[in-house]
């Protein structure tokens, strides 16, 4: 199935793994219709940590120069304990050394380099309703009444993923455990690296994403979202140290809240339906591997398909090829996500004596070729 090939492809979610996985495609002669429920202009802009892994995969995309004037290559991890004192560093530079640079940026930013990489041409307003397994396709019904057949379905559609549930592929997502806040300050203190501060069941992230902003992550144990964001962060973190008072005090009401999911499936295809990102893979976003992973999947897809003789191979082998790396990102994400939950009384020593070495470790198979 080369370049020339007429495959009638769907792609059901327009945020960063469908539009990743369009760009990849067309990249590869194939000409993807992208569906997406939401109207457009209606993505949050919050802040986005890419790893070194996600750049090899952009540029793998022709996306790494559209990309390289937003934001800030960010080349240190510094990790603090809740007063603001020291506990461990990580070299970014040494840990992704021929692979890539590490970079923070607006969201926005990103889904704006993606959309054009994509083609642009997204139908919004577009909600699955139904889908047919076909003899050797794929028959797709939604809302408004109207639909078709294709050759290859693809559910970019997130965690809470419509396409998984329609094809029949798994239920809903697991809750990971996890309150996330997320917002983008101006006028907060001067930060140059990656910069978290870890407490009780608890952490603040700051990193610098270019034009004197800073992107906050904030997560703690729990699963039910507080009313009040904004006021919750200042409750929970008003006695950290470091840049956290400053940061609270820039910060205004537009705060982002959400619940973590986890998705873990038997398998991600069924058919002529096959899951990428999200859909297939979520964990909660410790690692910061949610987009470089559905990068990841565009990449490796696009190339299952040019080398397969048939789809259903092409989702065998790519399926085959994803796994170990999306396994090991869950895995290692539960890692670090129990470290964060031992008492700060044991966890500090540990990280004080031996933080770098465990964290470098977290991603030692990502600096491998896809």
């Amino acid at each position: 199935m080369g370049g020339s090939s007429p495959l009638r492809i769907l792609v059901v979610g327009a945020g960063i793994a469908g539009l990743a996985v369009a760009r990849a495609l067309r990249l590869a002669g194939f000409r993807p219709d992208v569906t997406e429920k939401l109207p457009p202009n209606e993505l949050v802009d919050t802040g986005l940590y890419l790893p070194g892994n996600a750049a090899r995969a952009l540029r793998r995309l022709d996306l790494d120069d559209p990309l390289r004037p937003y934001g800030q290559v960010i080349h240190r991890q510094r990790f603090l304990d809740a007063a603001g004192e020291p506990l461990c560093e990580v070299d970014l530079d040494a840990l992704w050394a021929g692979v890539g640079d590490c970079r923070a940026l607006p969201r926005r930013d990103l889904y704006q380099v993606l959309l054009s990489g994509a083609g642009g041409a997204v139908r919004h307003g577009a909600e699955i309703s139904a889908v047919e397994l076909l003899p050797a396709g794929v028959g797709v019904t939604f809302t408004d009444g109207t639909g078709g057949e294709y050759d290859l379905l693809i559910g970019a559609d997130g965690p809470r993923s419509a396409v998984r549930s329609l094809a029949a592929l798994g239920g809903p997502p697991r809750p990971a455990g996890q309150v996330v806040y997320r917002t983008v300050v101006r006028d907060g203190p001067e930060v140059t690296d990656w910069t978290a501060l870890l407490g009780q069941r608890a952490g603040f992230l700051v990193v610098p994403i270019g034009a004197g902003r800073l992107y906050c992550y904030a997560d703690e144990a729990g699963t039910v979202a507080p009313a009040d964001p904004s006021a919750r962060l200042r409750e929970l973190f008003g006695s950290y140290g470091g840049p956290v008072p400053a940061v609270l005090e820039a910060i205004g009401d537009d705060v982002q809240v959400g619940l973590t999911d986890e998705v873990e499936l038997g398998r991600w295809h069924r058919g002529r339906v096959l899951l990428v990102g999200d859909a297939a893979h979520a964990t909660a976003p410790t690692l910061s591997q949610g987009a470089a992973m559905a990068f990841e999947d565009a990449v490796v897809l696009a190339e299952s398909l040019q080398a397969a003789g048939t789809v259903e191979a092409a989702l065998v082998a790519y399926e085959s090829r994803r796994r170990p790396r999306t396994r090991w990102v869950r895995d290692r994400t539960r890692d670090r996500n129990r470290t964060r939950d031992v008492p700060p009384a044991l966890r500090d020593p540990l990280l004080r004596g031996r933080g770098d070495r465990i964290f470098r470790e977290h991603y030692r198979l990502l600096v491998d070729p896809l």
